[in-house]
């Protein structure tokens, strides 16, 4: 059976009134059309401007636009992989991750999703799978649409906000049951493959793992995992929040990417000997991560808001030591049999667009295999008495990105100028913002 023959029957046995057609953005939000049931054909797909992949956050366009003036349309083809129903609907509906092509058929070079595909076909003309495993932090708050006053957390079921750090609490998680419950439920009804929850530093900050798997497969989940949060939260009067750093005084949320990559053929761990020791591959792939993670930051860290969670002491990385089972360092390597060796990139957080982060992570191992390059000794001590080894600022990273020529190799011209245009205009807008901060301190003090 055919891709759009198996969408059809999938339809219709679930009696589907209503399909989502979705693409992940830049900003790895959901765009696309809803379409009724009786208008959608899968083999035709659908049609969607280009230039809605030089949307930023804010919704604007950039002045250099990778976009040709006749703004033209891109077909969008369903990924009969990605169909899933949604569990918040009131009306049968099915929710579809399409992919993006020019009418020859070429993948669009700005789509996310197919930038995360360019960077596997590498891995794949290697004979090599990556398996990834994100871990995703996110904070509960109350309702507050006044955004000139600070987040504060939600009340639970005792009725009280949290005292104090509830890092690892049972009971602290206990107090939003309901609402996890929920999460667990719809989560099993798109085959988000859930593994583990936790309660994290943070007041009502929580952290939901994800099963190892194919790279893609989790970029897609974690790009609709988020989307189910957010719902959950509003049907329990409250917002999930996937700001890098929403509270003044609390941790930052991250999401951590476990990589590891197989043998194609085999199974095998390339980054594990035969004899159980690690391979130089593994080596390499570390020190293409030391070496290409601070250019490739703005996929890590793609707004101003990202660098306020980066410091010292906060479980956050400010440099790219690496050690074993070291969570001081921005890349960790846990304990772990010969199988199961892997790299812990613990710089990104959870704002970013998954199917980038995940990319862009991978692209960095990869040159550094490529290149043959070596990386530091691996650190016992503190990684945060070490010097800062990464931009600070959204700006400089953009600089650095576009000044990086293996990167923009493997990721493409068109598309790092694209991102690159997204990510100056952002900062512009921001930078155009005059803090309560100054006021405060600057109005009439100097």
């Amino acid at each position: 059976m055919n891709p759009a023959d198996s969408i059809t029957a999938w339809l219709d046995q679930h009696r589907i009134t209503e399909i989502e057609c979705l693409i992940p953005d830049m900003t790895g939000l959901a765009r696309g059309k809803v379409v009724p049931r009786h208008k959608y054909d899968p083999g035709e797909g659908l049609r969607l401007p280009e230039a809605v992949f030089e949307l930023s956050v804010t919704g604007d366009y950039p002045e250099a636009s990778m976009i040709p003036e006749a703004d033209p349309d891109l077909r969008l083809i369903p990924d009969a992989s990605t169909l899933r129903l949604i569990p918040w609907a009131a009306e049968p509906s099915a929710q579809i991750i399409h992919d993006c092509v020019g009418f020859d058929g070429t993948p669009a070079e700005l789509s996310p999703r197919n930038v995360l595909k360019r960077i596997l076909k590498l891995y794949e003309d290697e004979g090599i799978t990556p398996v990834v495993a994100p871990e995703m932090e996110f904070y509960l708050v109350e309702i507050q649409p006044d955004e000139d006053i600070p987040l504060s957390p939600p009340i639970g079921r005792t009725r009280r906000t949290e005292a104090g750090r509830q890092s690892f609490s049972i009971d602290a998680i206990s107090e939003y049951d309901e609402i996890f419950d929920m999460l667990y439920d719809w989560c099993e009804k798109q085959n988000l493959m859930i593994d583990t929850l936790i309660h994290e530093m943070g007041p009502a900050q929580m952290e939901i793992n994800l099963d190892h798997g194919n790279a893609l497969e989790l970029a897609d989940q974690v790009f609709l995992f988020k989307r189910t949060v957010r719902e959950v939260a509003y049907r329990n009067n409250m917002y999930a929040t996937f700001m890098a750093k929403p509270m003044q005084g609390q941790p930052g949320s991250a999401m951590h990417i476990h990589q590891s990559l197989v043998d194609s053929r085999t199974g095998q761990n390339v980054f594990s000997e035969p004899d159980g020791s690690p391979s130089q591959r593994f080596f390499h792939f570390i020190a293409g991560m030391q070496k290409y993670l601070p250019p490739a930051m703005p996929f890590f860290a793609p707004y101003v808001n990202s660098y306020r969670r980066l410091s010292r002491y906060t479980s956050a990385p400010i440099n790219l030591s690496w050690g074993y089972d070291n969570r001081t360092c921005g890349l960790r390597v846990p304990h772990s049999s010969p199988a199961a060796r892997r790299v812990e990139n613990r710089l990104p957080g959870v704002d970013v667009n998954p199917y980038l982060a995940i990319a862009a992570s991978l692209a960095c191992g990869y040159l550094g295999m490529k290149e043959g390059l070596k990386p530091t000794e691996p650190l016992s001590g503190s990684a945060y008495e070490q010097p800062h080894q990464l931009p600070r600022h959204l700006d400089d990273a953009i600089d650095m990105l576009s000044g990086c020529q293996p990167l923009i190799d493997v990721f493409g011209e068109r598309f790092i100028h694209a991102y690159a245009a997204i990510k100056e205009l952002e900062y512009r807008e921001y930078f155009d913002v005059i803090s309560p901060w100054e006021r405060r301190f600057l109005l009439l003090s100097v």
